[in-house]
């Protein structure tokens, strides 16, 4: 299983559980001081992916870490895995954590999530980063089918997931196997994805309904595709940073945020890794992170 998580002290964060008014619960954790942070991790992922990261955060923000409905330790429901349905969630926890207005960072499904925060919540989230994923309604179809042109970075699990039961079916019993391979493929160098980071994803991904919850989350895309068609309608207006690793999405990750915010909002950074980039190089993200958000708040100040 994973190690313990600390924040820059070496203390270890404090874990939580939060029970929404829809009756999901959601297990999260919180580090630092200051100006609050929401982490969103994808798939198949956990909070326990942002743990290189928030010791670089947690000595100028409150970070706010949660496993998404259905994953890790928060509880798995039957239905109901829109990004718009995730981002009501986050909204709500960060409500009654206390949290009136707050920063976004997603990452992969997470980002997705977040984009959806953004345009529902539009008082509440002061900025947002939106990092290697590309949106329902927006080019996530196109990028899942087979293209010769980027055969090894096409997201052919898109449609493979959306399949009902047969993924289930074929990766149950062989979880430690199939994620394995699926994380570390998409990583520019396979041996940054620790053995601790695997134990933990594989582990969660194999409780009672795990799989059935991952995989749900692929099969709203008519949902998503709905629902962000209609958020662009109205473009994001808050500053936005689009991080993009050269070796997996890259360049297209400006291009979905530009498609869907006003001109002048998007800077676009790109990193020379793969696909997990918070297992891959946390320090270059943090910073990242960090000089995004420090301008950010003086935006938010004038």
């Amino acid at each position: 299983m994973g190690q313990i998580i600390v924040d820059h002290q070496q203390t270890p964060v404090r874990h939580g559980r939060l029970r929404l008014s829809t009756g999901v619960r959601l297990h999260y954790y919180t580090a630092g001081s200051g100006p609050a942070v929401l982490l969103q991790h994808g798939i198949p992922k956990t909070s326990y992916y942002w743990r290189k990261v928030l010791p670089y955060l947690s000595p100028h923000f409150t970070c706010v870490v949660p496993d998404l409905r259905g994953i890790g330790d928060s509880t798995h429901p039957d239905s109901d895995y829109s990004m718009a349905t995730v981002a009501d969630d986050m909204a709500e926890l960060m409500q009654q954590l206390g949290h009136e207005k707050y920063h976004v960072v997603g990452e992969d499904w997470g980002a997705a999530a977040a984009y959806q925060l953004a345009a529902r919540y539009r008082d509440r989230v002061l900025s947002l980063i939106f990092q290697e994923m590309l949106l329902p309604g927006f080019g996530l179809e196109e990028w899942a089918t087979f293209d010769s042109a980027r055969p090894e970075t096409h997201l052919w699990h898109v449609a493979f997931y959306s399949v009902r039961d047969v993924p289930e079916l074929l990766i149950t019993g062989r979880e430690r196997e199939y994620f394995t391979w699926f994380i570390k493929n998409e990583a520019y160098d396979p041996t940054s994805i620790a053995d601790d980071a695997i134990e933990e994803y594989v582990a969660k991904a194999s409780q009672p309904g795990g799989l059935r919850s991952l995989f749900n989350i692929y099969r709203e895309t008519a949902a998503n595709v709905r629902d962000n068609k209609a958020a662009a309608e109205k473009r994001l207006t808050l500053p936005v940073l689009a991080i993009g690793s050269k070796d997996f999405i890259g360049a297209e990750v400006r291009s979905q945020m530009e498609n869907v915010c006003e001109e002048g909002v998007v800077t676009y950074k790109e990193l020379d890794f793969g696909h997990q980039l918070a297992e891959e190089c946390p320090e270059e993200l943090a910073k990242l992170f960090l000089d995004f958000l420090g301008k950010a708040a003086k935006t938010n100040t004038k």
